[in-house]
């Protein structure tokens, strides 16, 4: 029998020392796991605030982009004095080549469908201006080459470069709601 009273009185001092050990250990787990969640909500918070800015210059680089590869503004400041249509030519293919590259970077901060729009209205803006100098005649200076895709610009209506600018500001109103890019690019092809 005295066994039995000694184990009885090593259970009576085990138990609630095992009670009051797992209680802690689980509000101390409890704890840990609540301040794990308050450091993550802190840190994508300090993210955000940093993320923003830099998303915000993107979009205004890209839609300063569009306004600097718009056809009527490429011409203006380019230089035409006495020069042939195709060095005209040449001369806004490269002015877009390079404004593009400046701008490559800015795919980072939007999103990947309004980079494609960008780019299909890019594209679309080179398409127009070699259209409008196979169209043109061989000996045309730059300024024929100028009246020519202000004429077609005419015709045309929209460019490009303004659905693409309208993308970026529908991205910049509310990221929640996207344009539709599909419908966009068919529009393009």
């Amino acid at each position: 029998m005295r066994v039995w009273e000694i184990i009885l009185g090593i259970l009576q001092a085990t138990i609630p020392a095992l009670i009051v050990f797992l209680t802690v250990y689980f509000l101390f787990k409890e704890f840990l796991k609540n301040q794990r969640q308050i450091f993550l909500i802190q840190d994508r918070k300090e993210a955000r605030s940093e993320v923003i800015p830099l998303r915000m210059q993107a979009y205004e680089r890209l839609a300063l982009f569009c306004e600097r590869i718009k056809v009527p503004n490429l011409v203006l400041r380019l230089e035409a004095s006495s020069v042939a249509a195709a060095d005209m030519r040449m001369a806004i293919l490269i002015t877009i080549q390079q404004e593009f590259e400046h701008n490559l970077s800015q795919q980072v901060y939007v999103s990947k469908d309004l980079w494609k729009v960008i780019e299909f209205a890019r594209n679309n803006t080179i398409a127009f201006v070699n259209a409008t100098f196979e169209n043109t005649p061989e000996e045309a200076s730059a300024a024929d080459f100028r009246f020519a895709l202000f004429n077609n610009l005419e015709r045309m209506g929209e460019q490009p470069m303004d659905t693409a600018l309208l993308a970026i500001k529908k991205e910049i109103g509310n990221p929640i709601i996207r344009i539709n890019y599909t419908v966009v690019l068919k529009w393009y092809s």
